[in-house]
């Protein structure tokens, strides 16, 4: 087990410590990196005249190699090494000779593995963003489909006022648009380059860092050696994010839950994305929908973590910052698993159009329309919201919604009410008049901006 470090020490390291310092077995995630960091900090070196061309092109070729051998499966990533920034170092010396010793000049793994985690954090921000916009395109396509399919919107999980499916998932298309800005915006926020930092103090050598930055498709390199080894707060804020999403997309599943249930049947969820159960044959279970929910709190637990680890830390970089990595990668998947299975689950969906109007009809969600109808005869809205909860408890006691109370019963209460109360009170009626901007009657307009956001 020779270690990059063991010119300092005399005896070999406790097996037991060795295996709970290694950080290989999840690392190894990041060698991609690991070897793109590598090259540019090479061509780095050779410009400064710090290695020769030969050198370079020598550790180049033998970087390539090595990159081609894991991802044809030749070579496995594995073995007594570290981290997979020895295993690089180790399997590049193997094959290049002395010249391979050269490679680590001028950087330590401090500031070798802080580049590593964001270029990957950035490559993983550029795919979520992707798998968001995914989303976002799915939605789009349900709004579009259901312009007109009336439904009771909630407050409290009770009917409050008619909507459209459209308008509904208006809200949500709202919420994954800011998810996905609010990813993209940390990624400009994070790109400096911390290599050259060195272990916090950069070092004598004479590294051109803004070369290394612009390799590397960096807008800069970090200003501040300590500060680039030694936080991870673009981490932290990309699970935050990831929390956010998760969030949306929880209460997204908890609304296609009750949705689908007996009671609500609103939707109707594809053989593909629901199971079933082993002793009841008539169940179809939303199983996805309440594993993304349930997955949530997995997301919110690593951004919780990272929180702690880097909460008592002082400067620069402690082993405890280790810890960053097994938390994040599965707070990673899981989400953008999510977002995947959320997209696949809305798209093969059926929506009941049909149930979903007569249940908007059924619950008093135009109560409120029908208050409306009285203040523009001259009632006053507060006299105008008794009379209407007059009448909602008449119907109750008829057993019918407010368009198939009979007009005596309308009057009996009130005598502004004419034939036109029916019209005024009509789902269709209910749902157009609310032409104020983000409203149901605005949806056209709404969805032609959002279908241009998404063509942009």
């Amino acid at each position: 087990m020779a270690q990059l470090w063991g010119g300092r020490f005399t005896k070999e390291t406790d097996e037991l410590v060795y295996r709970f310092n290694q950080s290989l077995p999840f690392d190894k995630r990041l060698f991609p990196q690991d070897i793109r960091g590598s090259e540019a900090h090479v061509k780095m070196l050779a410009k400064q005249g710090i290695l020769t061309e030969e050198e370079r092109d020598s550790i180049l070729k033998g970087l390539d190699s090595v990159m081609q051998d894991v991802e044809s499966g030749k070579l496995e990533i594995s073995g007594n090494y570290e981290d997979v920034h020895s295993f690089v170092e180790a399997q590049l010396t193997e094959r290049i000779g002395e010249a391979g010793k050269k490679l680590h000049t001028g950087r330590s793994r401090n500031d070798q593995v802080a580049l590593d985690m964001r270029l990957y954090i950035r490559d993983e921000i550029d795919e979520t963003a992707e798998l968001l916009h995914g989303l976002l395109e799915v939605i789009h396509g349900i709004m579009a489909d259901n312009l007109h399919t009336y439904m009771p919107g909630f407050t409290h999980l009770q009917k409050a006022q008619p909507v459209t499916a459209a308008h509904h998932f208006g809200a949500y298309f709202e919420m994954f648009r800011r998810d996905k800005e609010r990813i993209r915006s940390i990624r400009e926020r994070m790109n400096e380059c911390p290599l050259g930092s060195g272990a916090l103090a950069g070092t004598t050598y004479p590294l051109d860092r803004e070369y290394t930055a612009s390799l590397l498709g960096f807008d800069a390199a970090c200003r501040n050696s300590m500060d680039g080894v030694s936080d991870r707060d673009y981490l932290i804020e990309y699970l935050g994010a990831l929390s956010i999403v998760m969030m949306h997309l929880s209460r997204l599943s908890e609304e296609i839950i009750i949705w689908n249930s007996n009671e609500y049947r609103f939707i109707e969820l594809d053989d593909t994305y629901a199971t079933g159960s082993s002793i009841m044959p008539q169940k179809k279970n939303p199983d996805i929908a309440e594993l993304i929910r349930g997955k949530t709190g997995r997301v919110y637990g690593a951004l919780e973590s990272l929180l702690v680890v880097m909460k008592g830390i002082p400067l620069a970089y402690d082993k405890d910052m280790q810890e960053d990595k097994e938390l994040s990668f599965d707070a990673i998947d899981t989400a953008k698993g999510c977002i995947r299975l959320m997209s696949g689950m809305l798209q093969t969906s059926t929506f009941q159009k049909d149930r979903m109007a007569a249940s908007a009809a059924a619950g008093f969600s135009n109560a409120t329309d029908a208050a409306d109808y009285l203040v523009r005869k001259g009632v006053p809205f507060r006299d105008a919201h008794t009379i209407i909860g007059k009448l909602v408890l008449l119907a109750m006691e008829e057993g019918c919604s407010l368009d198939e109370l009979p007009l005596e019963k309308y009057r009996s209460v009130s005598g502004a009410f004419d034939e036109d109360v029916y019209e005024a009170i009509s789902l269709k009626e209910c749902v157009e008049k609310r032409m104020t901007k983000g409203a149901p009657g605005d949806m056209e307009a709404a969805l032609e901006e959002a279908g241009k956001y998404l063509t942009n």
